[in-house]
């Protein structure tokens, strides 16, 4: 047999084995996986076919109809088969790309990339954990239960995410906020937390400019200073003039590589915050890893300024329906997109050093204060959509006006109605030191309420606020820290967007003491709730023409169901009569959990067919070892023929479990 003859035939079994596994292993299946296997399969059975058995043998001399038939053959393309499968198992296996619903692949990228980003990942992910366990984390979360304990674990943290850098120090200063979840010693360490941004150079300003508006500065800005006004670690800001109509604004940037740089590290901070939380029980019952999670879906909508506009939008629209002047920021949308965003530059300082604003406009401090606690609870209590982030340096004074005006809604926070009622209760039931209201109010903010157990935690917020009562000033974060404490071991979760919401309270109770030293923020609450159910029982008094409105829309909507009731009442009854009523609840009735079930089921068989085939051949081959006639030869077939489908449908359903979890519709 010539050569050509020798690779013809080898692409002959390779096209057969080709489909034979695209089939065996499933639906949804990657081609240029398939075809690497394929590849990789027949090359290597291929060379030890021949070095075990075709060197130096007449297998070449013998007819095709001959060799086809021969069992070294049949072995060799079993082989193939079994190998090109067991590839394609490892390459999904190592594939860190995503699917969706549907099993088919989110994005695709090479291979030889794949594995220099996998390579990249771990090496990084190494150095984390190196420099953790050299601090000491690990060691420290064992023992941190005495204060002095306490004190060393936060070190240790702090100098692991220090030494980390970059979104790591991000993540530790904005664990520093967290004062209703960590104790005031984590919180002093986490504050040191200081990362050094070098400011963009000109050339590189003007490069982001050229990339996102196709044309340099004087095109678009009549005039434009390089000089930043402000420089983070994820974009920078400059004040400039638009040309056409003589504004001035405040133009923000992306950094440029930023978004490369958080998607790689936000990937390793979630394996980081994985791996401490497997390591700690402090830092499982803290929710170190949710933390982390919440912390990069934040960072990832702050890197899209696209999504910051839209809140600045949204927020605005609220505000012209409040009952309360506030300063936004106008949005210029033409000229924004996700790395760039274009807003009205605000006159006046931070609220940190407006002293002379505060003086010659002679505003009330107090009044101040509270003018901007019920811009907020205005805006979380009754449109549902607020500022997240309400420290010092986003709250300005106006300085022509005295306005309170907000900036920076990369951070928006947004809360359901129930959860609004809820929170309401909350703030509420602690000004009055009612242990019910509060745990009323804390049934509506949690994911998991059902677990509640009324009685027991009533009596531990009880003990809290016991603590605080005839207190003239107790601090915010303190009570917040205590009350998250029950709620944690009560086993209890609040929302996400509680978190926030509450995250914000705080944040926003620092800068009101800084407007207005002694500040009660929840007697203010009060008076606010008091305001607005009185301003909703007189509403219909006070605007009758919007009630009537309201009215007239819900009775449209009443009305047709009101006409049905009759009928429906009588074919109720007549069912009734005839005994036709009959409770059924069934799983398969929704078509998620059919489809599930059933899925759930055909794989268990497979797997009970697989181990089933494993089994009896390994029986039969243990019975053909105590035959001595032809008949072990058909025992030994169909043994290892057996095995051979043991291991084809195992494989299968290894590589079906992999898909599984790579869906990106996890729960």
């Amino acid at each position: 047999m010539d050569i050509v003859s020798a690779v013809i035939q080898l692409l002959v079994a390779a096209v057969i084995i080709f489909f034979i596994s695209g089939r065996l292993i499933g639906s949804h299946v990657s081609l240029t996986k398939r075809i690497m296997s394929v590849i990789i399969s027949v090359a290597f059975t291929t060379f030890v076919f021949w070095y075990t058995y075709l060197r130096g043998s007449d297998y070449y001399d013998q007819g095709i109809v001959s060799n086809v038939v021969n069992i070294a053959t049949l072995l060799w393309l079993g082989s193939m088969l079994l190998i090109s499968m067991l590839f394609y198992l490892l390459f999904e296996l190592f594939d860190p790309i995503e699917l969706n619903e549907k099993g088919t692949p989110v994005g695709r990228r090479s291979y030889f990339r794949t594995f220099i980003t996998y390579w990249k990942r771990q090496k990084r992910l190494r150095q984390v954990v190196s420099i953790a366990v050299k601090n000491g984390v690990t060691r420290t979360m064992k023992y941190a239960r005495a204060r002095e304990d306490e004190r060393e674990l936060a070190k240790a943290l702090r100098e692991t995410l220090e030494q980390c850098g970059g979104v790591f120090i991000k993540f530790g200063q904005v664990l520093s906020t967290r004062k209703e979840l960590l104790s005031p010693v984590f919180i002093d360490e986490l504050e040191k937390l200081q990362q050094t941004v070098k400011p963009l150079s000109e050339q590189q300003v003007d490069q982001i400019i050229k990339e996102n508006f196709n044309a340099d500065t004087t095109k678009i800005f009549s005039y434009f200073s390089k000089t930043p006004l402000a420089s983070a670690s994820i974009g920078q800001v400059h004040k400039a003039i638009l040309k056409e109509t003589n504004e001035p604004v405040v133009v923000k940037f992306l950094r440029p590589d930023v978004k490369n740089i958080m998607h790689e590290d936000l990937s390793i901070l979630m394996e980081f915050a994985s791996w401490i939380t497997s390591k700690s029980q402090w830092a499982e019952s803290l929710g170190f890893y949710d933390l982390a999670k919440s912390f990069s879906l934040a960072l990832s909508e702050e890197t899209d300024f696209n999504i910051e506009a839209r809140n600045m939008e949204q927020v605005a629209k609220i505000v012209e329906r409040g009952s309360i002047d506030v300063k936004i920021p106008k949005v210029y949308p033409e000229c924004s997109n996700s790395n760039v965003v274009v807003m009205e530059h605000v006159k006046g300082k931070s609220v940190t050093v407006a002293h002379n604003i505060f003086a010659d406009l002679q505003i009330d401090r107090h009044e101040f204060a509270q003018t901007l606690l019920k811009i907020f609870l205005e805006q979380a209590l009754i449109s549902g959509v607020f500022h997240a982030d309400p420290h010092p340096g986003n709250i300005y004074v106006e300085e022509t006006s005295g306005r309170v005006a907000i900036l920076d809604y990369g951070a928006v926070g947004r809360l359901a109605a129930h959860q609004q009622e809820g929170l309401k209760y909350f703030l509420v039931g602690i000004h009055q030191n009612d242990a019910a209201i509060v745990v009323d109010g804390i049934s509506q903010l949690v994911e998991n309420a059902d677990k509640i157990k009324h009685q027991e935690m009533e009596q531990a917020i009880s003990q809290i606020l016991l603590k605080i009562n005839y207190v003239s000033n107790v601090p915010t974060d303190e009570l917040m820290y205590s009350i998250f404490s029950v709620v944690r071991e009560f086993g209890l979760h609040f929302y996400p967007s509680v978190n926030v919401a509450l995250r914000a309270i705080i944040t926003l109770d620092g800068t009101l003491s800084i407007i207005c030293p002694g500040f009660k923020i929840f007697s203010e609450v009060k008076d606010f709730s008091n305001d607005y159910l009185k301003m909703n029982l007189l509403k219909p008094f006070k605007k009758p023409l919007e009630t009537k409105q309201y009215l007239e829309e819900e009775l449209a909507l009443l009305i047709p169901n009101l006409r049905k009731v009759p009928r429906r009442i009588d074919q109720l009854f007549k069912k009734v009569e005839s005994g036709k009523i009959i409770l059924h609840h069934d799983i398969f009735s929704d078509k998620a959990n059919s489809m599930f079930v059933t899925q759930l089921f055909s794989r268990f068989v497979l797997l009970l067919v697989g181990i089933t085939f494993g089994i009896i051949s390994v029986a039969l081959l243990a019975i053909s070892q105590f035959i001595h006639n032809a008949y072990a030869i058909y025992l030994n077939t169909a043994a290892y023929l057996g095995l051979f489908l043991c291991a084809i449908l195992l494989v299968r359903l290894s590589i079906q479990a992999i898909r599984d979890m790579k869906r990106t519709n996890k729960m």
